[in-house]
């Protein structure tokens, strides 16, 4: 087992994943301290890394591509502050996070884990149900429904429409993008791929982030959603097959004597095993359908 105790956390690695509990420092972030305690299973890890620097390193766990919904969701826009998986480490605790890193590369490559894309989400998401206020609105999730309410500097348009509910079903996608520079970002809840795309301050399916503190959280509610809507990743469903064609065997002019007999012939099979009820049905019904 490999530990390592910082005041921006403690990560634990014991051989089958990582726990990650954040600390309780005051420069630990808001989402951090949300999102708690987080098991990271080793299938769903790519690498880990330390990156040595002059006042502190840090420490950094890759998952693989669509392992986690809330990376799934901020497509590599967390900041180092609020991103769960880098620990801040005091340069004296160098030796540990090295030691921490050979721990768990060597586990990944004893358990031969590959680093490719994974089709379904290996972590669950925050707990439910979870609430946020940030922005022009607040939003809450209860695992069926989205529901936004406005503030009141919110515009006009979206206030006018009222609180806005979406169902989990309703939804084609999720989109977060963080406040830059001057540019306000969002959290958008897209319900058609040709949805008009209005500016976040007037859709009403839409939070406006103007780029305060609390703005990371409406990732983790984002990320709440997403892992409840189909993976991106997903093979695509395979069709069911035809039944098989069992229907009346060729008879000249259709004669009903002889469609009887295929009837009769068609039970038989049925009783047997031979054929399913499904291929049954189909196959009866096409000769009927002759008689």
């Amino acid at each position: 087992m490999a530990e390592i105790i910082q005041k921006d956390g403690t990560w634990t690695f014991d051989g089958d994943g990582v726990r990650i509990v954040p600390g309780s420092d005051k420069g630990v972030s808001l989402l951090r301290r949300t999102l708690g305690e987080v098991a990271v299973p080793l299938v769903a890890l790519a690498g880990v890394a330390y990156e040595p620097g002059r006042k502190a390193g840090r420490l950094r766990l890759r998952l693989r591509d669509g392992a986690d919904p809330l990376l799934q969701v901020t497509g590599g826009k967390l900041d180092d502050a609020s991103d769960p998986y880098t620990l801040t480490v005091e340069t004296k605790a160098a030796a540990i996070a090295e030691y921490f890193v050979d721990e768990v590369r060597n586990a990944l490559l004893l358990d031969s884990v590959p680093t490719g894309p994974v089709d379904r989400y290996l972590l669950p998401g925050p707990s439910l149900p979870l609430t946020v206020g940030a922005g022009d609105g607040t939003a809450s999730f209860d695992g069926r429904v989205v529901r936004l309410e406005w503030t009141w500097h919110t515009d006009e348009v979206k206030t006018g429409s009222g609180p806005a509910s979406i169902a989990l079903e309703d939804l084609h996608a999720v989109e977060w993008l963080p406040a830059r520079g001057l540019e306000d970002g969002h959290l958008r809840f897209v319900s058609s791929p040709n949805a008009p795309r209005l500016p976040a301050g007037r859709d009403p399916h839409a939070v406006e982030l103007n780029g305060f503190k609390k703005d990371p959280l409406m990732a983790l509610l984002a990320s709440a959603v997403v892992v409840r809507m189909p993976h991106p990743h997903a093979p695509e469903p395979v069709a069911a097959a035809e039944p098989k064609a069992l229907g009346p065997a060729p008879v000249a002019g259709d004669d009903p004597d002889a469609l009887l007999r295929r009837l009769r012939e068609l039970g038989e099979l049925h009783q047997s095993g031979i054929l399913t009820e499904e291929e049954f049905t189909f196959a009866k019904q096409a000769v009927l359908k002759r008689l």
